[in-house]
Formats: structure tokens, sequence, C-alpha cells
């Protein structure tokens, strides 16, 4: 029996072949000589039968939740022995970000939860249907609920044996090592690591022929972006605030969930449809480096900026209101739980489309948008429309509050709503004979209809009717008593059940019927109408973008994938312009091989972090295809955006501001690359300032020793002593940029000056290197009292020239007559005539302290 092959471990190579020391020739042991094999019988070659047997085929485990809108993602890699993981990301309902995971790594097995929704059910039912599927289908695994528990799951995630985490941590030191590498917020894709680590323990993954006590090698955490995505994570769209949520102000609204705040997405968020706002949010967390795609969207967002083209851009956004839930609705139609309104919204959803397909069929067929609006939108659209039209009585459908047709679509109903409608008339006729043949005792009777149980007469209850056999009537059958009324049939009401029947029933059932076919007809064409959603969703968000555009002066980017980098001329933070009265653009530009590290120092509240904000989201706005707040804006190939700007401090995750800052800038250390922009404001600031310092030159010296490889870094920073003490090599990857004050001699234009005793800023960028931080014009800008103010001038002053510092001397002077006045006031409420006091105690109890050096 042939022996297996050794499958790759930690301590074997990938051909499966342990990794002993080598022996020097003298040292190796000496072996009988081997007795030649004999030759193969058939004359052939059997050489290929002793040849060592090829490694295995690498394999992707992959492990996938979703929930509320949101995919968890994480992978195990046996090529590399790592898991990778994607945070958590949302997705729409057909799993279209699903599916590109799935071609791309091409997984051998897909692990998911045993409890899923109808989309995720729906989506592994086709993914296991595809028998030819190339390349082949994954093994799709389900596990229980509870393997995917949060806790559970962390617990797996902090407790698990890795080598790439020294055994010489402690567990403290291990959970913030992890926490720098894995996104704890994101509780999706915690969930997914979690249900991963139990299918890699329970299958075995690479160590099936090994030891029980033999784990899974893991050698790293990795983070998976899909090809063309632009890396963003969590704490750079807080930071940049992207996105932010604010509670509702209205008290009866709170309920109701979150709004969005000033954001760059609330003011490009001018979307008329519900489906156009999802599919801008989408964009927003899916920034891409697809340069196709993204031309096509600002070709039109250049379109409806043109002057003349404005009626028609409004025309559009007026007609994209009136596109709703279709996906819902086709839903509730599946399942026979259509609405009134349903009818109504669909029939003006599909009109609107068809106004759509109208207009854009009269603009240009080169822009692939509207070519696509005029072609898709097929005469589907148009039947579709006609048919509920000429089907559906909307007014009686909303006064009966359920589906009513239209006269002349069914003769039969038309005969029996006739006989509905003259049924009032006729049943008093039929009353007043039937009160002939009463006894004269009975003032009156009416003949009444009730569905399903047909006409009855109907008495009012009489005095002497005390009893049940009081209710007996000769010639009539008693039925029921309500409301003081005795109901009978009688001949003449069962003449008229068999005559006319349950018409109310009977014209329900019929109608019904007739919405079941119309519902038929619609589903068959429920294909265009899902292609219709996906098209004015889009044309929606362009429309947006391009009114916002409009109203701010925005400009279109230009691509330039050779770049490497970003060339802003004149750009404008998008938010700060619209709550500052006045805003002073800048330029920025890292490209090439020089100046790929800049540093910016300068005076507090000269906008530093503007600035640094400012170049993040322009070009982040560019990546998703957006007009930018700029004179002219070229963006070169940008794979990631990694920000230490803010720290978003979290009770939940345990870890001091610092460590929150150093997870931020590990991030960006750790996953960087020369076409990852980095943002880093202040960072060093949370802990002492020399500690502070020295990890700032020392992350910025190991960018710099990448060389050409070297990310685009932005740094913003007050510790001068950076400069100063020359704590950075020389060289063409360093520019230094300044706010510094302009003095009355100084021709240049800088960003700030001194006028007497006010600082002004100009909150313009230029190269140079700051040579104060003017912390006393903020601090008495803050509301510090002057003295304070003047006394930490004076003391920065003498710390900077080594001289001592000298204490105070009115203040030490008034600081020992308040504690002379305590003491006299003391001893004056004394009684001298106590014969217990001891002055000598009291004196040494109260004695005046050494004065002490009051900075």
């Amino acid at each position: 029996m042939p022996r297996p092959a050794l499958r790759p471990h930690p301590w074997r190579d990938r051909q499966g072949v342990s990794r002993v020391c080598k022996l020097g020739l003298a040292d190796q042991p000496s072996f009988p000589p081997l007795t030649p094999l004999p030759s193969c019988p058939q004359g052939g070659d059997c050489s290929p039968l002793l040849s060592a047997s090829p490694p295995p085929l690498p394999e992707v485990h992959l492990c996938v939740l979703w929930n509320s809108g949101h995919l968890g993602i994480a992978y195990y890699d046996t090529s590399d022995s790592a898991i990778h993981f994607m945070p958590d990301a949302p997705d729409q309902e057909s799993l279209k970000l699903l599916q590109r995971v799935l071609d791309e790594i091409n997984p051998r097995s897909l692990v998911t939860s045993a409890k899923q929704d109808e989309n995720m059910t729906h989506f592994l039912g086709k993914l296991a249907s595809q028998e030819h599927r190339e390349p082949k289908k994954p093994e799709i695994i389900l596990l229980p609920s509870v393997d995917f528990g949060l806790e559970i799951s962390k617990q797996r995630l902090l407790s698990g044996n890795y080598s790439f985490i020294p055994e010489s941590m402690t567990a403290t030191e291990k959970i913030l090592f992890l926490s720098s590498i894995i996104p704890f917020n994101c509780l999706l894709t915690v969930r997914a690591l979690g249900g991963l680590l139990k299918f890699l323990g329970r299958r075995r993954v690479g160590v099936e022929l090994e030891d029980y006590n033999v784990s899974v090698p893991i050698l790293g955490f990795k983070k998976f972006v899909l090809t063309h995505l632009v890396s963003i994570d969590q704490e750079t769209y807080s930071v940049l605030q992207i996105f932010k949520s604010e509670s509702h102000p209205s008290v009866y609204k709170v309920a109701s969930g979150l709004k969005e705040g000033l954001s760059l997405f609330g003011i490009l968020n001018r979307c008329r449809c519900k489906w156009g706002e999802k599919l801008l949010r989408l964009w927003f967390t899916r920034p891409t480096q697809d340069l196709e795609e993204l031309s096509s969207r600002l070709d039109v967002i250049e379109f409806f900026l043109l002057p003349q083209n404005l009626d028609i851009a409004q025309m559009l956004h007026r007609l994209m209101s009136h596109i709703k839930n279709v996906p819902l609705i086709l839903k509730r139609m599946k399942l026979s739980h259509t609405k009134v309104s349903d009818w109504q919204v669909l029939y003006k959803t599909v009109y609107s489309a068809l106004g759509l397909r109208d207009a854009c069929r009269s603009l240009p067929q080169s822009i692939r948008l509207f070519r696509d609006i005029a072609q898709e939108f097929s005469d589907d659209l148009h039947h579709i429309a006609s048919l509920i039209g000429k089907v559906v009585d909307f007014e009686g459908s909303l006064a009966e509050n359920r589906f009513t047709v239209l006269p002349n679509i069914d003769p039969e109903i038309d005969e029996k709503k006739r006989r509905l409608t003259g049924l009032p008339s006729f049943l008093t006729e039929v009353a007043r004979k039937e009160l002939e043949n009463l006894d004269s005792r009975v003032p009156s009777c009416s003949v009444i209809y009730i569905p399903l149980i047909g006409f009855l007469l109907s008495i009012p209850r009489l005095p002497f009717m005390v009893e049940a056999s009081d209710f007996e009537i000769e010639g009539l059958d008693f039925m029921f008593l309500s409301e003081e009324k005795l109901h009978y049939r009688s001949t003449r009401t069962k003449e008229l059940d068999a005559l006319l029947g349950d018409l109310h029933c009977e014209i329900r059932d019929q109608e019904t019927l007739l919405m079941h076919q119309l519902q038929c007809q619609v589903l068959a064409r429920a294909a265009v109408l899902a292609r219709v959603l996906d098209l004015a969703s889009r044309l929606d968000v362009l429309l947006a973008l391009a009114s916002a555009a409009r109203d701010y002066g925005y400009s279109r980017p230009c691509y330039c994938p050779r770049l490497h980098g970003v060339r802003i001329q004149n750009g404008r933070h998008p938010l700060m312009e619209l709550c500052a009265r006045t805003f002073v653009p800048n330029s920025a530009e890292c490209s090439g091989d020089t100046g790929r590290v800049k540093i910016i120092t300068g005076p507090n509240s000269s906008g530093k972090s503007i600035y640094l904000k400012q170049v993040g989201l322009i070009t982040f706005m560019a990546l998703v295809g957006s007009f930018v707040p700029a004179e002219q804006a070229e963006i070169g190939a940008v794979d990631a955006i990694f920000t230490r700007i803010h720290s978003c401090e979290s009770i939940s995750l345990g870890l001091s501001t610092f460590m929150i800052d150093l997870n931020q800038v590990a991030k960006a250390v750790n996953n960087a690359t020369k076409q990852s922009l980095v943002l880093i404001d202040e960072f060093g600031k949370g802990t002492n300032t020399l500690d502070g310092l020295s990890l700032l030159a020392a992350v910025i010296r190991h960018w710099l020793a990448l060389g050409p490889t070297c990310p685009h870094i932005f740094v913003a920073t007050n510790f001068l002593s950076l400069v100063q003490l020359q704590l950075l090599p020389q060289g063409p990857l360093v520019q230094y940029l300044v706010r510094k004050p302009r003095w009355p001699w100084e021709s240049r234009t800088m960003e700030t000056c001194e006028e007497g005793d006010d600082l002004v800023f100009f909150y313009q960028v230029c190269e140079g290197v700051a040579c104060a931080s003017h912390a006393s014009h903020t601090a008495t800008q803050a509301g510090l009292p002057d003295k304070l103010v003047a006394r930490a001038k004076e003391v920065s002053d003498l710390v900077r020239s080594g001289k001592p510092i000298k204490p105070v001397k009115e203040l030490q002077k008034q600081n020992q007559m308040e504690k002379c006045q305590i003491l006299v006031d003391r001893f004056l409420q004394l009684d001298l005539e106590d014969p217990s006091l001891d002055l000598d105690i009291f004196m040494s109890q109260e004695v005046l302290p050494a004065a002490t050096t009051i900075p």
C-alpha cells in the first residue's frame, strides 16, 4: 500500500520534508549499499513510481455571516497558514459582495450559521445548485448558531495558540497585541473569526494525520480587501466625518433610530428615493480604484452640470421621488399579501420609470448610464403599467380597503355589482311585503344582507319578548338576537339566497382571482423591475452628486494611475467651508519619489488638523466618483487611507487613549504600501513628552527606511524638537511645511502675522519649520486669566534659555500672610484661663511651614 503524502506543517517545508539539521560528509553514518531494483516487467520506466508525492494544492476555507444588511467575512488559506478577514461591510440583499468574494478567492468550503434569513438561504441554495460551476463549487457547511456567539468567539480568539505571538507575553499583553490587529468593534467579523476557528479545530485542516495535541497552524491575521477596492477602516470614517450618526432631537422620534449629522454623506445625500440613498452609502463604504467605473460616474455628473442641462436634471430628479420599494412589493405579491397602497406605489414607480426611459432616449447615448436606461427599460414596463391602469380601481379600492377592479373587465362581476347596487331599494320593497304578513304588534321590519350568512329579516324586540321561547314566530326561523334586534329567516329571504346568492363573497372571490392573475403577470416581469431599481438608484445618486457639485462649486478630478499619490490645487475642506465665514484654500502634493513624507508644524489653532482632513476627504471623494472641492485635483493609484487624528475612546475596548492611538499607528505601519495615504495628527502627545517624541521619530524613520516604497505621509505635530534635534534623516523624501507668524519687516506671505499683541492667522501652508507654537495666544483665546498666561510664558522662556525658575515674590508673600492670619485667628479663639492649655504644644502644631517655591 503506498504511503500517503505528508501535509505541510509549521516545522515542515511545502514539499512535506521535515526540516532537520544537515550533517557534514564526515559525520554522516555509513549505510550498506542498496540492492538495485529489478527492471520494469513491461519494459517501461518505473522511476515515476519512486518520485516524491506532489505537494497538496492550497485550500481556502471561508466563513461568512450575514445580518442586518452587513457581511462578516474571514477565511483560512493553507498556502500561507494565515487567517484573512474583511471588516464588517454592507451588502445588498442579492449579496453581490459575497459573490465577488467567492469569485476572487475560490474557497473549497463555505462555513456559515445554520440560522439564516431568506436572502442568505436563497443565495446558498442557488450556489449549491450550480453543478457545472467553474471553478468547482464550495462545500457548504452549516454550524450551530451557538458556535458564532460574540463572547465565545472573542474567547476563542484571545485563547488561541498563535506561533507569531511570543510565549513571554502575559494575557493582558496578548489582548493588547491582538487588538492592534483584529477589529473587535466589528462584531460580525469577530463572530465569523470565532466560527472559522471552531471549524478549523473540528476539521483539523492540515494536521489530520498528526497527534490531537497538534493544533492547526495559524501564522498571522491579515486584512483582506477585494481587488480595486480602497481600504478604509472605521476610525478613518469617523475622524474624517464621512459618516456621523446623531440621536434625533425630537423626543418623539428618538426610538425611530439615529439621524445623519454634519458629515460628508449628509451634505452630498440629496437622493430622492430610498434606494438611491442606500446606493450612495454603499459607494461611500466601497471607494474603488476602477478607473472605468469612476470615469463613467464623473461623465454623468459633468453632463448634468452643463447649464443647458439644468432643466432635464431637475425633471429627472422629480421623477426619482416616485421610485419606491419595489422588492418589498414583489415579495408581498409572492406571499399574496399585497395591499391597496402597493398597487398605487407600483403604478407610480412604473410610470416614472417610463418617464426616465423617454427622457434618457433623448440624451447622448455615448454615456453608458443613459444608454442602459434607454435599452433596458423595455416595453414590459408599459405592459405592467397598462395592465394596472386598466384593471385596478384605485378609488374603489381605497373606499373599501381591498382590491377592486374597474368596470368592463369581467361582465359577470359587473352584473353582480349592478345587482348589489340596486339591492337596497329592492330589499325595502321585500321588507314592506314581509311586514304585511307579520303580527300587527310588530311595528316595523327590514331585510338585511350579511356576508357569509345571507339575507335575514330583522324586527325590533317587543316588550313581551322576555324569554327565548318568546322569540319564536310562526313561519319564521329564529337565528340570533343582536342589539335588541331579532333576526329570522323567512321563505322570501331563503328565496333571495337561492336567487342572488352571497354576492359580496362572490364578487370578492372573483376580484381576488383577477388580482392573482395580475400578480402573476407582474411577477413574470420582475427582472425588468429589479433592473429599473438598479439603474434608477444609480441615476438618483449621480443627480444628487451633480446637485451638490453645482451648489458648492466642485470640480472634476483627474485620475492618473502613474502618479502614485495626489496633487491638489487650492483644495477646500467640504465641511469646514460651510461652517466658517471665510475659508482659505490650500494646495497639497505628494507624488513621485520626493517629498513623500510631509512634516507640518505651526502654531496651535492654525488649521493643521483641518489641512490633513482636507487632503483625506478630497482623495476619498475622488475615489467614490464625486467632484471635489478644489480648483484641480489629480488622483493617482491610492489603495488605502490610514489616519491617526482623533482617538475614538470606548469603555468596551478596555484600552487607554494612548493605546488606541498606538493601535491606529500600528495598522498604518503594518499595512500601508507605497500607494497608501497616511494622515497622522499629534501622535505621541498622550504620554511622556520624551517618549512620545521618540515614538513619532521612530515611526517616521521606519517609513523613510523603505525608500521609494514609502507611503505618502502627512504628519502634523507640535514636537518642534523633532526638527530642532535633527531626529529625522535629511533627504529628498522629507518635506517640511509650516504655519508660522510673519513679522512686519518680512515680505513673504505666511499664514499668520502678529499685530501688537494679536496673532492673525492666514491659514496658508508653505515650506519651512515653525519656531514657536504660540500656545499663550491660544490660552488667552480660551479665557484663561492674563496673569496665569503671562506667568506660563515667563516660565516657558526660562526653560528654553536654561535659566532657573524664580518664585513670584508677591504671590509668596501673599500666601505667607494668609497663613499668619489663620494662625492669629486660631490663637484668639483659645481660652487662656483653661488650666489644661499648653501653649508650647499649640505652637509646635501650628508653626508656620517653611516657605515653598512657587513657580
